[in-house]
């Protein structure tokens, strides 16, 4: 089976964060035909959108996988799903949050899929924990994410 390498956003601002995205990182781990290969730090982060909510902690994970997209993303969902996030409104606080980001170096825009996440490049919470474990890391349609995170740096991160 052909391998792909794939980068998933982790947030969590409810309950124990930290220990949220230490479980996703192993659940991540235990899909079928996947492997964890690198995770970042842990950063702090402030809402986006909704901000009447606690911080976020905020990583990403670098993974193989045998897994197609769709399939990975109804895996990334159901984890989602079996930690307790519950989908009440937009930008909602939330137990775990998982995100695939980059898929290979492939652009998709499938039904509930686009790959590379349409807002990735605006974020600093996800370029720094990305740029953590993979410093030349190229954004499809993008460019750069070290030249990305050029333009997030009015947004403040700490890292834990």
């Amino acid at each position: 089976m052909t391998r792909h390498v794939s980068f998933i956003g982790l947030g969590s601002n409810l309950g124990e964060s930290g220990d949220q995205l230490a479980q996703a990182l192993i659940r991540l781990n235990q899909l079928p035909g996947t492997t964890l290969l690198a995770q970042s730090g842990l950063y702090r982060s402030a809402p986006v959108g909704y901000l009447d909510q606690p911080d976020f902690v905020n990583a990403v994970a670098k993974i193989s996988t045998t897994l197609m997209p769709q399939v990975l993303l109804a895996a990334l969902l159901q984890i989602e799903r079996e930690c307790g996030r519950e989908r009440t409104f937009a930008n909602a606080p939330r137990t775990l949050d998982l995100d695939v980001l980059l898929y290979d170096d492939r652009q998709i825009h499938e039904h509930g899929l686009t790959v590379p996440h349409p807002q990735m490049h605006r974020r600093a919470f996800v370029l720094l924990p990305l740029l953590d474990i993979e410093p030349d890391c190229v954004i499809p349609a993008v460019g750069s994410a070290r030249e990305a995170m050029q333009g997030c740096l009015d947004q403040v991160l700490d890292r834990l």
